[in-house]
């Protein structure tokens, strides 16, 4: 019943807003402006001081009075005379015809509307691409909360369930709480099957403990996982697709601390000394001289010996020791 009203409300709302046309927005638009700058209340007739009962002759004396008074070579360097002026020409325009008047007073008598209809605010007030961006991430992110809380609520009827199924697996029908640990298979639904010892299964199962208040999964490696309301996952507005990924984001940016990066460099700075020069004047090497001036094989050669490569103008040069 609540739901019929509901769309009945909605559906009154959409045939008044769509009765309104191009002139009665045009109306509406002149009243904000008028209160805006003449004050808060002032309508067409008090802005002309006449009453709304007024004929066409007094509009017309009216109006050229006031438009004396608001003539901008009569108020020079006032702020918004202009506009001002103008819009007092188009006042006089609305009363002096008959069906503006006879609009304007249906307003004037029954008050201005505040839903003006969704194409009056779009026209007036059209979101940019920025706006368009912002509220689409609220309506998704909105959208998937609420996606998460009722996933939420299934998961916890579903976790008590199966608690309540491996409870009465285990106790009988009685629900009598008894000693030591208990292991039951509770049917998780799904399509019936054959096991592997040729047993009809009414549907998906998995092996649980229950010991005392406490029922556990039993998992294929043997470990036990205790299942609570906490099991199941609560909805978090940190969750949402767009505070997800800024937190994913700010967390990989600050994943380095400075620490790392400063061992980082002074590693990188040792490899890059290392490579440039390289002293093998104390590696050994087959035919060497040795100290005593007496080759490995027993007799004495003279060979050039390798000395420290320096690097010089950019390149490496290797100094050799002549004799």
């Amino acid at each position: 019943m609540r739901l019929y009203l509901l769309f009945f409300v909605l559906a009154a709302l959409a045939t008044i807003a769509a009765a309104w046309t191009k002139e009665d927005h045009e109306i509406f638009d002149l009243v904000s402006a008028v209160e805006a700058t003449e004050g808060k209340g002032t309508t067409f007739y008090s802005w002309l001081d006449i009453p709304s009962t007024a004929t066409l002759a007094q509009i017309n004396k009216a109006y050229r009075k006031k438009s004396i008074l608001l003539h901008p070579d009569k108020n020079p360097g006032v702020k918004g005379i202009h506009e001002r002026f103008a819009r007092l020409g188009v006042v006089g325009t609305i009363l002096r015809n008959t069906e503006g008047r006879k609009r304007y007073d249906f307003f004037y008598k029954n008050g201005v509307p505040k839903w003006r209809g969704t194409g009056y605010y779009y026209a007036r007030f059209r979101p940019g691409l920025g706006t368009v961006l912002v509220f689409l991430t609220l309506i998704t992110s909105g959208l998937q909360y609420l996606v998460q809380r009722l996933n939420y609520s299934r998961d916890l009827e579903r976790v008590e369930r199966i608690i309540r199924d491996a409870r009465l697996a285990a106790w009988g029908q009685k629900m009598v709480p008894l000693e030591g640990k208990r292991k039951v298979k509770v049917n998780l639904g799904g399509a019936p099957r054959i096991d592997d010892n040729g047993n009809y299964v009414s549907g998906k199962t998995i092996e649980m403990v229950v010991e005392g208040d406490n029922v556990y999964i039993l998992d294929e490696s043997g470990d036990l996982h205790l299942l609570d309301a906490s099991s199941a996952i609560p909805p978090a507005i940190t969750h949402t697709w767009f505070l997800a990924f800024v937190s994913s984001t700010f967390s990989r940016l600050t994943s380095r601390t400075p620490s790392q990066e400063s061992e980082d460099s002074s590693d990188s700075a040792e490899q890059e000394d290392g490579a440039e020069t390289e002293d093998l004047s104390d590696t050994p090497r087959s035919g060497s001289i040795t100290p005593s001036g007496a080759s490995e094989g027993g007799e004495t050669t003279f060979r050039p010996t390798r000395l420290p490569t320096t690097k010089a103008g950019g390149r490496r040069r290797k100094a050799v020791k002549r004799r």
